[in-house]
């Protein structure tokens, strides 16, 4: 597909790794085995392959990462500014090219559908992306992301204040993204289930005893745009609590809780 030289804003910030927000994919994908933890989610994913519509046969995945949530059975142009990301796609999977939501170098119109699953909040000017996407879009705008309203209203928030606040200022609120969209928007609540393969802090809503596992807190890039004396603060706290029984006595009945209905939206415009 050609590429367009569209009225795009200034230059965006990249690190060596080519990571375009504020955090370094390089350092946290690299390390950590990035895949690993996180994972799609069946039943997330069968959510956004509706959402996208069936006559959505090119896709294009913006700030795609590693892979996650790809559909299958339609051509998937993948966009991803991290090296580390790219590199760690599975085999069966296309390269990914190399680039930002901001400056999409696609041409008018040059897909049925869009998607983008959590990564808008990493974008240095959210408008601008999602203008890009509804740009070469023909149909369906399809985004993963969190309403920032509902983020510290998770139990993580009493142990890791800071991490929660750190990431509900960076998710964009659901009425910005229906505006720079345009056109019929629906913002979906959607249900988390307690074994969620893709390991997001909400994930672990049932399974706390995850969040001591460092790999697993480090893929999930709040933790990393706190000081890490407050993240040993969280996680010593945690599991303290873990240890005497007291989280339980809070929140166990999480543990045999189905599904979690937390601050995970998905966002289809058409």
């Amino acid at each position: 597909m050609p590429a367009d030289n569209h009225n795009n804003p200034a230059t965006i910030v990249r690190s060596a790794d080519g990571s375009a927000g504020d955090v370094n994919y390089g350092a946290v994908g690299g390390a950590t085995t990035y895949a690993a933890y996180r994972q799609p989610e069946p039943r997330i994913a069968a959510l956004i392959e509706q959402a996208l519509g069936p006559a959505a046969t090119a896709v294009l995945n913006v700030g795609a990462g590693a892979g996650s949530y790809e559909p299958t059975g339609r051509t998937v142009t993948a966009l991803e500014p991290s090296q580390s990301m790219r590199e760690q796609r599975p085999a069966h999977l296309p390269p990914a090219v190399d680039g930002v939501a901001e400056h999409l170098p696609f041409a008018d119109g040059a897909f049925d559908a869009a998607m983008s699953t959590f990564s808008i909040h990493q974008w240095s000017d959210v408008e601008a992306g999602l203008r890009e996407m509804r740009r070469v879009a023909r149909g369906a705008v399809v985004i993963l992301t969190c309403e920032p309203l509902a983020v510290q209203d998770f139990w993580l928030a009493h142990y890791a204040p800071g991490v929660l606040a750190a990431e509900a200022r960076r998710y964009p609120a659901m009425e910005r993204i229906a505006a720079a969209l345009g056109g019929h928007v629906e913002v979906l609540p959607v249900p988390i289930p307690w074994d969620c393969r893709d390991g997001f802090n909400e994930a672990y809503y049932g399974r706390p005893e995850m969040l001591l596992v460092p790999a697993a807190r480090t893929v999930c890039s709040a933790w990393g745009v706190v000081p890490a004396a407050s993240v040993d603060a969280s996680v010593a706290a945690l599991r303290g609590d873990l240890v005497s029984g007291v989280w339980d006595a809070r929140y166990g009945a999480l543990r045999r809780q189905a599904f979690y209905q937390g601050s995970l939206r998905l966002v289809v415009a058409r």
